[in-house]
């Protein structure tokens, strides 16, 4: 149906109608950590066999969308829901390298699926570019914003890489990874220049050299 000008819309939120439309088992999958400096990939995929307790559907959304608190929250009780099962994939700075980004970020959401405790019937990926998987798989172009199972997985995803950030950030405190994430954020980008590239930098990124002496 057209939209009329003037007219106000309730904004679009994820449902379970892709999943229910497929039948049987289907994972929502997304990655988190494509745009980085510094860091992994990480990748998750996420059933829910018995579908959304209204509750849970009422917090999730696509992880950008959402606050640290908020998603914090919705992965808490993404974690308490009984019979979600979630998978959880990574792709390291060497195998980005390697692969180049979207190579890796396929890994990691090949790695979610594959540690999932039983095999989906159905993927629904979001993105047009899916991962080679032992089951079907769905392209969902925004489906993290369209698919209850892909939110969840991104935000399982982001929370996740968020944290190790966090813990990477113990060893590298110059960098503010504990607040950036690996972003390049305008302070993160003069910590790189001044003191250099570390082990967890991703090389040809942004403004961090190709080839570099890592601190």
């Amino acid at each position: 149906m057209a939209r009329l000008p003037g007219r106000c819309y309730p904004l679009r939120m994820p449902d379970f109608s892709l999943e229910q439309h497929a039948g049987g088992r289907v994972a929502g999958v997304d990655e988190a950590g494509r745009g980085p400096l510094a860091g992994p990939v990480v990748a998750a995929a996420v059933v829910f066999p018995a579908g959304v307790p209204p509750a849970l559907a009422a917090l999730l959304d696509d992880s950008k969308k959402l606050s640290a608190a908020r998603r914090e929250a919705a992965y808490a009780a993404l974690l308490a829901c009984p019979g979600a099962e979630i998978g959880v994939g990574a792709a390291s700075v060497a195998e980005i390298l390697r692969l180049n980004i979207l190579g890796a970020s396929l890994l990691a959401m090949r790695r979610a699926v594959s540690r999932l405790p039983m095999a989906p019937g159905l993927a629904l990926i979001d993105g047009n570019r899916p991962p080679r998987l032992e089951c079907p798989s769905q392209c969902v172009v925004g489906g993290d914003g369209k698919s209850l199972s892909i939110a969840a997985a991104s935000i399982v995803a982001k929370v996740i890489r968020d944290r190790v950030m966090v813990l990477l950030a113990v060893r590298y405190p110059a960098y503010g990874w504990d607040g950036n994430a690996g972003y390049p954020t305008a302070a993160h980008r003069a910590v790189l220049a001044r003191l250099g590239a570390t082990p967890h930098h991703r090389p040809g990124f942004g403004s961090v050299p190709l080839f570099a002496t890592r601190v």
